[in-house]
């Protein structure tokens, strides 16, 4: 079950959620500098990472998993944000050059049908970066933040199932070695937690951040299936009486 949309918003307000931002944001710079003129989608709640892209890129869209629920993004410009089902995304085949995964694959109900699903939709050679909660992290056991709800996995999990999927897994990073403590004097040391943590115990981060390709060179198996969800208009009315033309 995914996290509220709520529920995710105030983390990052949080001070400890700003914190972890700037973590994951310097972890995933190393991996992707600048995005100059391509597609990109992130998927999940990935919002708070975008702004460090979306300069550069031909457009960006936020793309949020409907059991979550959506916010508008950019704030304050016409919105870029769509509510999707993970498993059945709006968008053509090889459409778009780069996806980024928070808060998404930890939650998703078929892992291995999402990432069908990204794989469809990505460009030849596109990449995909997730980032999920590190089985052997603290993060993952600690239910105050995102990143102690859904899924954690290891890194040979996260790397199995990418080539399952068809994904060749190249680059890798690490982040959130600081502890999730709300207590000030923790969170003053974080640099030196960061700098230590990526030293001396890079298994025990609190979150995986893996690179992968698009792989060609291997025909995936296609089925015909209908649509296993259920569209519910919970905007509209109910109740109303149907007036009947005479």
């Amino acid at each position: 079950m995914s996290v509220d949309i709520v529920d995710l918003r105030e983390f990052y307000y949080s001070p400890l959620g700003r914190l972890a931002e700037e973590s994951i944001g310097v972890a995933l710079s190393s991996l992707w500098a600048r995005l100059p003129e391509e597609r990109l989608v992130g998927l999940g709640y990935a919002v708070p990472y975008l702004d460090r892209f979306r300069a550069d890129t031909e457009r960006t869209f936020a793309f949020m998993p409907a059991g979550q629920g959506a916010v508008n993004w950019p704030v304050g410009e016409l919105s870029s944000t769509a509510l999707v089902f993970d498993e059945e995304l709006p968008l053509p085949d090889s459409s778009i050059d780069r996806i980024l995964m928070v808060h998404s694959l930890e939650f998703a109900e078929s892992p291995s049908e999402t990432l069908k699903e990204i794989w469809r939709v990505l460009a030849p050679g596109g990449r995909l970066v997730i980032v999920v909660p590190n089985r052997r992290g603290v993060w993952a056991r600690m239910e105050h933040t995102p990143f102690g709800s859904g899924r954690p996995y290891s890194r040979r999990q996260l790397t199995s199932l990418l080539r399952e999927t068809n994904f060749t897994p190249s680059a890798s990073a690490e982040a959130l070695f600081f502890p999730p403590s709300k207590n000030r004097a923790v969170l003053k040391l974080r640099h030196a937690f960061e700098r230590m943590g990526k030293r001396f115990w890079p298994v025990f981060s609190g979150v995986l951040i893996i690179e992968a390709q698009k792989r060609l060179y291997q025909g995936l198996p296609v089925a015909a299936r209908a649509s296993r969800r259920v569209f519910v208009p919970v905007l509209a009315p109910r109740g109303v009486p149907t007036t009947r033309m005479r």
